[in-house]
């Protein structure tokens, strides 16, 4: 008898008893009238090794495939991998760097294969892992997301859902990473406080032919560098100090476009001058504005947030040609969205258009991978109709055909 107990070769030991007589397989020819059971495991994402959580869950699990067997219950325990999307990409992507690669240089074919050989090892290292803890998996139904029967499925499922009204493209603000190039959900921003600054720009106000009145409309933003896509400037409909001003049109610097001054709550009197320029295609509530106004979207940044001027229809159309608007195209086009930033600001103070500036700490939202700025960007998304899909869930509790333990979870899932 050994004097120390060696867990590693009791559990391989064990393990290749299993695995000899397929302890776990599902359908075996003695149960084939017995009760079917099955658990699809959490496809753990292929990003690197299992942690605690994984071992709780995947123990809880194991406890009731294994009291169902006992019982004489036909059980799958279904085993798998995730591909994990961007997650998967940002670890490839950093082995790259250690490297001096890129995938942009490196291209999307030879990128993917280094995607499928980091699956090769990092699932091979988790399905080993689940083995040691002992998960009694149907190992021989081990799938990966991506396999070619389980995508194949995802796009007769993303199919159907379209037929049927459930599926569907629309043109909206999306949380734009121009790191990544991709949009990420709102579970995936983080929101830091900076010390940033809020400028005052003076806007100048225009009569009904389009001439300026040598009167100004003060307006505050923390982003300069979008006001070149702003199709308006909101005021409070109730604030006594611009009510005389609604309807009127500035002409907006730098540009010459000429935006309407409108009427929306959304513009606290208290907060700045009480006049916000409204940017449709850069800013959340400014989309939301304008969807009430009826406002042109005019986008001025690329996917990898650089200024879009010279070949963009959507800043142009509207505008006269000047030699104002020759110089902000010449001088900001394809520049990085900070670096256009303080340039707009040294052009409006050359304009005397610069009213003038407070320190002002403000939340920015970042990408919780990249660490990126994240952006609003107006692009065109799948969306699925959630709330449709959720009704026979719900019902499934409420009629009992679902149970939860314990029970109190219900409110939660509700």
């Amino acid at each position: 008898m050994e004097k120390t107990f060696d867990p590693a070769a009791i559990e391989s030991r064990i393990r290749d008893a299993w695995e000899e007589a397929q302890a776990f397989r599902a359908g075996r020819p003695e149960r084939a009238q017995a009760a079917p059971y099955s658990i699809v495991i959490p496809p753990p994402n292929v990003t690197g090794s299992l942690h605690m959580g994984h071992a709780l869950n995947n123990t809880l699990q194991d406890i009731l495939v294994r009291y169902r067997r006992m019982k004489g219950d036909d059980v799958l325990w279904q085993p798998g991998t995730d591909h994990a999307g961007i997650a998967t990409q940002m670890v490839v992507e950093r082995q790259l760097m250690e490297r001096q690669e890129h995938r942009r240089t490196l291209g999307r074919e030879k990128f993917v294969e280094r995607v499928w050989e980091w699956k090769a090892e990092s699932g091979g290292k988790i399905v080993e892992q689940l083995k040691r803890l002992g998960a009694s998996c149907d190992w021989s139904r081990e799938r990966f997301t991506l396999d070619e029967g389980l995508s194949r499925a995802v796009v007769k499922v993303f199919v159907q859902l379209y037929r049927d009204g459930l599926l569907y493209k629309d043109k909206r603000l999306v949380n734009w990473d121009p790191a990544l190039h991709t949009a990420i959900s709102d579970l995936e921003v983080q929101q830091v406080e900076v010390k940033g600054h809020l400028w005052r720009f003076k806007y100048p106000i225009v009569d009904d032919a389009g001439e300026e009145t040598g009167d100004y409309i003060v307006v505050a933003t923390t982003r300069p560098e979008t006001m070149l896509g702003d199709t308006a400037v909101a005021v409070h409909p109730e604030d006594e100090r611009y009510k005389a001003l609604v309807g009127r049109r500035v002409r907006l610097p730098l540009v010459g476009r000429l935006i309407p001054i409108i009427a929306d709550e959304y513009s606290d009197p208290e907060k700045g001058t009480g006049a916000v320029k409204i940017t449709p295609a850069h800013d959340f509530n400014d989309f939301e504005v304008g969807k009430r106004h009826g406002l042109r979207l005019v986008n001025v940044l690329d996917p990898q947030a650089q200024m879009t001027l010279a070949a963009n229809a959507e800043f142009h159309e509207g505008v006269d040609p000047s030699p104002e608007l020759a110089e902000t195209v010449s001088t900001l086009d394809g520049l990085d969205r900070f670096a256009a930033r303080k340039l707009v600001v040294e052009m409006m103070e050359a304009r005397e258009l610069l009213d003038g500036v407070d320190d002002h700490k403000h939340m920015v939202p970042h990408g919780d991978r990249s660490g990126a700025v994240l952006e609003p960007r107006l692009t065109d998304q799948w969306y699925v109709d959630a709330k449709t899909l959720a009704q026979p869930a719900l019902a499934a509790v409420r009629d009992g055909k679902m149970n939860f333990v314990p029970k109190n979870w219900e409110k939660t899932y509700f």
